[in-house]
């Protein structure tokens, strides 16, 4: 089976057009007869759809693929655990379903995209949210690193903390994270939220209905 329009478009990063390309051949050898499912990417199929927030059309993927076929490739699983969370608006979870399976080099940059994109989404609710305070921003910023994140670079967490390097390095560290000096990460301390320092689940909710809304 040929799957060089496929290859070709990963190898330029142009995620976008996974899924096109995917249904696209699907018919096509579905049309001819041709038996595919046993060496289709349907991993690949589906990070395809939901690269581009087409859940709807990532869960029908999902509901056609045979049960030996999920058994056999837990890749499949693991896409259309990401899938999961994002239809359940658990976006925490859609972290850890990225960081929980270890992905395959073909899936990799394709799901690194995603998660990249995903976040990006997330930061930009917070700038919706209008807030005027700095150390406020900082305290909710600080909560969406500590539910979507492991691990992450000092780099990293400066950038989306607002913060110089070392002022970053110093404040996780004053929250009970570890950072490396040598590797330059930091290691996220997961540790419970008080209660009114939480975002309103609704009013977020809300607000990345409106942002995937934006986006299409």
């Amino acid at each position: 089976m040929d799957f060089s329009v496929l290859n070709e478009a990963l190898a330029s990063k142009s995620f976008n057009k996974i899924a096109d390309i995917c249904d696209n051949l699907m018919l096509q050898v579905a049309a001819e007869g041709v038996p595919f499912r046993d060496e289709w990417p349907f991993a690949i199929h589906l990070l395809g759809h939901i690269y581009i927030d087409d859940i709807n059309s990532a869960r029908f993927l999902w509901k056609s693929i045979p049960p030996a076929i999920k058994e056999s490739q837990p890749e499949v699983v693991a896409a259309w655990k990401i899938g999961q969370k994002l239809w359940t608006r658990d976006y925490a979870g859609v972290y850890e379903a990225i960081r929980g399976f270890d992905w395959t080099q073909q899936t990799q940059v394709l799901v690194a995209a995603f998660s990249g994109k995903a976040f990006s989404i997330i930061v930009f609710i917070n700038v919706l949210l209008c807030i005027k305070d700095l150390e406020l921003y900082t305290k909710r910023m600080f909560e969406l690193l500590q539910s979507a994140y492991s691990t992450i670079s000092i780099q990293d967490a400066a950038q989306f903390l607002g913060m110089s390097e070392e002022d970053a390095s110093n404040y996780v560290l004053g929250q009970g994270w570890t950072v490396d000096p040598t590797s330059r990460m930091i290691t996220v301390m997961k540790q419970a939220i008080v209660k009114e320092q939480k975002l309103d689940p609704g009013k977020l909710q809300r607000l990345t209905e409106y942002v995937f809304h934006l986006e299409h």
